[in-house]
């Protein structure tokens, strides 16, 4: 299900034409989770087509995402290899990337390659418990955190108490 947030904030493409060059775009992967692809991520915000000229905007999970740079570049040659040599890609950053942007598929693949996702948000007026990260390996509720950062900066290490692995979560905001 997209939300409202969602939609209003990424725009999907209009025509055929653009929804290719959004397709093309969307097969970039993220550098520092190669398993999610761009789109899987949420950070491809918007594809635009005035004549010939090609634009693509993209946003950082944070706004000083280290791996912002290579995913403009690997989004230009991509689309240089389909035709489009003079893509332009623009990095935007209002409104701020949220975890709610990370599409179902992304949010699987992530814990499959043993990153915990972050907890979708309610959006039935309840209250979050905040029970506890699930652990990506066991399941297990029963896990803290050990750094407020994990191997990237929207990451946190936690360990999980039942089978005694570290992992990253991949933190909501």
């Amino acid at each position: 299900m997209v939300s409202a947030v969602e939609t209003e904030a990424r725009p999907r493409p209009t025509s055929a034409r653009e929804r290719a060059i959004w397709d093309i775009a969307a097969t970039v992967v993220d550098p520092e989770v190669p398993v999610l692809t761009i789109e899987d991520l949420g950070v491809l915000r918007r594809v635009v087509l005035d004549g010939e000229q090609v634009t693509v905007e993209i946003t950082p999970t944070y706004s000083g995402c280290p791996a912002i740079d290579a995913m403009r570049d690997d989004i230009v040659v991509a689309l240089a290899r389909h035709g489009y040599p003079d893509a332009t890609v623009n990095v935007v950053l209002a409104p701020a990337w949220t975890t709610e942007w990370l599409s179902d598929d992304g949010r699987a693949k992530l814990e499959a390659f043993g990153i915990a996702p972050p907890v979708p948000r309610r959006t039935d007026g309840g209250v979050d418990l905040g029970l506890g990260i699930r652990c990506p390996h066991c399941g297990s509720l029963h896990t803290r955190a050990i750094s407020a950062f994990g191997s990237t900066s929207c990451k946190a290490l936690y360990v999980c108490q039942r089978c005694q692995e570290p992992f990253d979560y991949f933190k909501q905001h």
